[in-house]
Order: structure tokens, then sequence, then C-alpha cells
């Protein structure tokens, strides 16, 4: 058996989770989602449990049976406490603005980028005094928010000597010395 694949997925309170036609919908109290399963993994809801089987020993179904448990456990949990994501702007001038569902960076290149956010994520913008502008993402769905997160940070990744750049706020960079004096 795979070993996240047979683990029970415990319902918390105020969470339903209801499966029809391999479609499992998973409605909290932060919102709702959906998720298609394979028609070879079977899905069931046992004892306030979301409970995976696949058919057969194959690379192919043990593949998915993780899969598919990872997947659903990360909606129950979405809609019962969410998902926050912080990104940290470094760097002398950059800036950041929200206007509803609009961020505008200003990363140091000629213009500032406008990147409209989807409706399932919302945005926050802290500019402190003396501190780096932190840029605050929350969804219910992981992926969603991962991958506008993902996106924001592409536009100007951390560089290694400095460090400037878009990172997740308590990320480690690898920092790499600077030009050495040639000794003669």
């Amino acid at each position: 058996m795979s070993r996240i694949g047979k683990l029970p997925i415990v319902i918390p309170e105020g969470v339903t989770v209801t499966i029809k036609d391999n479609l499992v919908v998973v409605k909290g109290p932060l919102g709702e989602l959906e998720q298609k399963v394979d028609n070879d993994i079977n899905v069931s809801v046992k004892d306030n449990n979301v409970v995976l089987t696949r058919p057969s020993d194959q690379k192919r179904h043990r593949a998915l049976h993780g899969l598919y448990r990872s997947l659903i456990n990360n909606m129950v949990y979405g809609v019962s406490k969410g998902y926050k994501i912080e990104q940290e702007l470094v760097g002398v001038g950059y800036k950041a603005e929200c206007r509803g569902q609009i961020l505008e960076l200003n990363l140091g290149y000629s213009h500032n980028i406008l990147f409209e956010l989807p409706p399932e994520v919302k945005v926050q913008v802290r500019a402190e005094r003396r501190s780096n502008t932190v840029i605050q993402l929350e969804s219910v769905d992981k992926q969603l928010i991962g991958h506008v997160a993902a996106k924001i940070r592409s536009f100007r990744k951390p560089e290694p000597y400095k460090g400037k750049g878009i990172k997740f706020v308590g990320e480690q960079l690898r920092r790499k010395a600077g030009k050495a004096a040639a000794s003669v």
C-alpha cells in the first residue's frame, strides 16, 4: 500500500464531502472546492473519514492513489483553515500596491508591472518604514495560491550577490561572495 494513500483523511467539523460520479466536492466555512478523480481510484466517506482505495499494485495506480489522497487532503484543509503565503520585496525602491484584484509592482524596471489576481486569491500589502514590503496572499486553493506566488516571484527572482528581488518570508537564499581583489 501507498504510505500516503492508505491514510484516511479526517473531516473536521463544519466541512462536508460529497462524492458523485468520481467528482469530489468539499464545502467548508471558507469556500467550496471540487476535484475530478480518476475512474480507477475509489473514494468513499466512512465514519467522518475520507478513504481512498486502488484496484491493484500497478505503478500507475500506486501513483494516483497517493496523488488524489494529497489533493483531497489539501482541499479539506483549505476550506477549513485556508492557505497563506507571504513574499518580501528586498531592494531599494521596490514597491507593491494593491488596487482591488490588481497588484502593481515597481521592481526597478523602466515600467510598473500590473498583475491581475484571480478572484479566489485575496491580497494585502504591508509597507512599513525601515523594513521591506510584504505581500500576503490568502486562498482556499493550495495549487492556485502556489501558482500565483510563483508567478509574482518570477517578475524579479532574488539574485545571489546582494539578495535583491522577491523572496518568500523566511526563505534562506544561497549567497555568493563578490568579486575578489587581484593580488599583485
